[in-house]
Formats: structure tokens, C-alpha cells, sequence
């Protein structure tokens, strides 16, 4: 009988094999995702790929390209709504936005932006700001079928009551269906906010700089890279903001360790909005 050290011992070694073997095929490098996260992933993937043991993807990626990117696919989280976490939203109307208002140009990257209802909720913001016809907002991912679903701005419309109240919750100065219709069953955003967004897709593990950002959104994207790998996209992402640009991060993640932390100053550590120091 195996014992479960020992299981839990080959399932690593499996793993490591894996993450070689996909890295050298496709030049995709996830040793430096969370162990905990990526496993946690790979074992749910097994039942879709039909196999019992991670050993056995190695294989079925190596020969089978579509079954390796249907695994990378899965390895993007696709969870967010319309404005969530409603105050940090109300925070950046209180102090950002009146300092972007003063530039005659906006750039903005939401990265990790997922399905885009969080792009969508923050256009919201700008236009009833009545700065969105000066910003150009830049959201990516890594996950194609995420893109695509962001690009139509249709979503299930299960959940449009917590939309609303988030809405409210977030300073919404109009009403809601301002923004979005019903369809049926699902809700469309209204076209003209998207004419000033660019959806594209960026990978924060294995790509540069995206340009000199007035703001970079980045929330709860980092909790599934490991130290090493927040800190090299802590980096990009800094070095991505222009002088005195903002930062936006997830609530349950944290500057502490990162060598950049000592170069931005506060706007709201509890809800992780800084700026960069300079001038």
C-alpha cells in the first residue's frame, strides 16, 4: 500500500515532469505558478482528458496540440461580475480619477481581465466621470475564449440583480440600464463603451511591458503565482506606469515582500491601491 506522503510525492514528481515537458513542446512556463493552485487544476483536468494520472498528460500534450491548449485555457480563472468589490470602486472616484482628470490623455491596462465585466464596470465609472472620451483602456489575458466573451460584453443574466446593487453600492450616478439590456436571458453592455477598449491578449509570465500606464488594474490575478513569479510581474507592472501612475491589486494580495513596495506610496492599502513614487 502507497501511503500518502508518497502519494503525494510521485504526484509531484508527475507534475514536474508534466511542466517540463510543456515547456519544452510549447515554450509555456508555469514552474512558478502556486503548487497548490496549478496541482489543484491539473487534477481537475484529468476527468476531461479522459485519464486517471497526471503522468499520462504528458503524452496526450506532447502529440496532441488542441488538448494542451484546452488545459491552458482551464488554467485561467474566469471568476468576476460587474463591479466587484464595489468599494474600490468608489475609492478610485474619490482618488484617482480626479487626478487623471487633470491629463489630456488616459491610458489605462486592466490586466487579467478575465470575461471583461470588471473593464466594463471601470468604463462605466470614467464615463460618468466624463473622462472616458479622453481614455484609451487596454484589457488583456491570457485565455482567448475569455477575450471573445469580453469583446460581446453578453453575459448570463442570473446575477443582474447583485449587478445592480453593486452598481449602487459603487457611486452608480444613473441607473443601470444606462449601461446594459436585457436579452432574454442574459444582459448585453452597451456597445459604445467597448469603442474604447482594446482587447488583446498578453501573458503576465511570459511577456513585456504593455506601455506608460496612468493606472494598471491587476486584482486578483497575482494569489496564483508563487513569490517568485508576483515579483516579475510586480516589476513589469511597475515598470509599465508611468511617473506618479496608480495601481490597483486584489484585496487578498498583498505588496509586502516585493522590492517595488518601498517605490509606491498609499492610496488605500486595505483595498491595495498605491501610486508610484517620482516625479
Amino acid at each position: 500500500m502507497i501511503e500518502p506522503d508518497s502519494i503525494a510525492e510521485l504526484e509531484a514528481l508527475e507534475l514536474d515532469l508534466l511542466l517540463r515537458a510543456v515547456q519544452s513542446r510549447y515554450g509555456y512556463d508555469f514552474h512558478d505558478y502556486a503548487k497548490a493552485s496549478i496541482i489543484r487544476r491539473v487534477k481537475k483536468h484529468l476527468d476531461e482528458a479522459g485519464v486517471g494520472q497526471i503522468s499520462e498528460l504528458i503524452p496526450l500534450f506532447l502529440h496532441d496540440s488542441q488538448a494542451f491548449y484546452r488545459f491552458v485555457k482551464s488554467l485561467s480563472v474566469v471568476v468576476t461580475e460587474m463591479f466587484r468589490d464595489p468599494e474600490v470602486f468608489c475609492v478610485l472616484r474619490a482618488e484617482v480619477i480626479p487626478v487623471l482628470k487633470t491629463y489630456p490623455f488616459i491610458k489605462i491596462w486592466h490586466a487579467g481581465c478575465a470575461s471583461g465585466q470588471e473593464v466594463y464596470s471601470l468604463a462605466i465609472v470614467l464615463e460618468e466621470e466624463g473622462i472616458l472620451d479622453r481614455c484609451q483602456i487596454y484589457a488583456t489575458d491570457f485565455n482567448d475564449d475569455a477575450l471573445n466573451l469580453a469583446r460581446k460584453g453578453i453575459y448570463c443574466g442570473d446575477n443582474i440583480a447583485k449587478y445592480e446593487n453593486n452598481y449602487q453600492r459603487a457611486g452608480g450616478k444613473r441607473q443601470p440600464a444606462d449601461y446594459w439590456v436585457s436579452l432574454y436571458d442574459a444582459i448585453k453592455i452597451n456597445s459604445r463603451l467597448a469603442q474604447r477598449i482594446t482587447f488583446a491578449n498578453h501573458n503576465l509570465v511570459t511577456d513585456g511591458v504593455f506601455g506608460e500606464m496612468n493606472l494598471v488594474m491587476c486584482r486578483n490575478v497575482l494569489i496564483y503565482f508563487n513569490e517568485q513569479l508576483q515579483e516579475r510581474a510586480l516589476s513589469l507592472i511597475y515598470d509599465s506606469l508611468c511617473p506618479r501612475g496608480f495601481l490597483c491589486i486584489g484585496r487578498r494580495e498583498s505588496l509586502g515582500f516585493s522590492q517595488i513596495r518601498n517605490q509606491l506610496e498609499d492610496v488605500d492599502n486595505t483595498l491595495r491601491i498605491y501610486r508610484k513614487l517620482g516625479s
